[in-house]
């Protein structure tokens, strides 16, 4: 505590902290009520840090629970069994699920295989972005595909361009284009400062899949 409140006793603290509240509360109330815009976002989870798709899985799960129709389309991860994937197939009817991936492209080690894959999950994607029965999109490990120019760039965004207004489009991966970043309306760059794998642990049941 500052010198200031050394001496102020709970019930003084108390109504101070209740009357500093009120100012944030009346500042936040009046900064909300300038957003009047609604619109379905383009949304790009990039950075070396883990949780890029785990929090994209988080508003895909958000959406479910609102009513609201999903479809995931997984650009890398298909060969994985993973949690998420466990769950979203108790929704059937609020979720088109699409592993289309054949895996990391070091394991594939063949660049024509990994344009092909990414080509079929692209095409998969774009129908989903362009329809007008989804409400979301996530587009899980775009970026990947898109940093090894496996799809051309102006492609993706003369699609997100085109999407319906108020659909939500969802990227996640390292490295985004920063043709992808000026054109979205939410970039989160996640930063790694500490991952146990540097500590030799591998993978974990319910952490990484």
């Amino acid at each position: 505590m500052s010198k200031k409140t050394d001496n102020m006793s709970e019930e003084e603290l108390n109504a101070r902290h209740t009357e500093k509240m009120k100012k944030k509360k009346a500042a936040r109330d009046k900064i909300i009520a300038t957003k009047t815009i609604e619109k379905g976002l383009t949304i790009v989870h990039t950075g070396k840090g883990k949780g890029k798709s785990t929090a994209a899985f988080g508003m895909v799960f958000r959406a479910l629970g609102n009513g609201m129709k999903v479809a995931v389309v997984q650009f890398v991860k298909g060969k994985w069994g993973t949690g998420e994937r466990n769950v979203l197939d108790k929704f059937p009817d609020q979720v088109s699920l699409a592993t289309m991936g054949e895996g990391f492209t070091w394991e594939t080690q063949d660049r024509q295989r990994d344009i092909d894959a990414a080509r079929a999950a692209w095409e998969q994607a774009k129908a989903f972005i362009l329809d007008d029965k989804h409400d979301m999109v996530l587009c899980d490990e775009l970026n990947i595909v898109l940093r090894y120019d496996y799809l051309p760039i102006e492609e993706v965004l003369e699609v997100l361009e085109q999407k319906p207004e108020m659909k939500h489009v969802i990227i996640t991966g390292r490295n985004a284009k920063d043709e992808l970043i000026e054109f979205a309306d939410l970039v989160t760059d996640m930063t790694q400062v500490k991952h146990p794998f540097r500590s030799g642990v591998k993978a974990q049941v319910g952490i990484e899949f």
